[in-house]
C-alpha cells in the first residue's frame, strides 16, 4: 500500500526545481524539470525511510502563509 507526502516545490537561483518532503525531515532533491524532480522525489523518498531508524514523523500539512515583517 503506498503512503502519500507532502513535497514543496521552490526554483533556486539556478532554474533547478527544488522538492523537499516535510513528513521525513533531511529528505529533499533538485531537478531541472518537473517530472525529472517528481522521479528523484520518488528515489529521495525511499531512500530516506530506508535510512531512518523510526518511523518518520506524523505531521499533517496545513498551509503555506506569507508574512511581511
Amino acid at each position: 500500500m503506498s503512503k502519500e507526502f507532502t513535497v514543496v516545490i521552490e526554483q533556486g537561483e539556478d532554474g533547478y526545481l527544488i522538492s523537499e518532503v516535510l513528513e521525513v525531515p533531511g529528505c529533499h532533491t533538485q531537478a531541472k524539470t518537473l517530472d525529472e524532480l517528481m522521479k528523484r522525489t520518488k528515489e529521495a523518498i525511499k531512500a530516506c525511510l530506508g535510512s531512518l531508524h523510526e518511523a518518520p514523523l506524523a505531521t499533517r500539512f496545513v498551509g503555506i502563509q506569507k508574512l511581511a515583517v
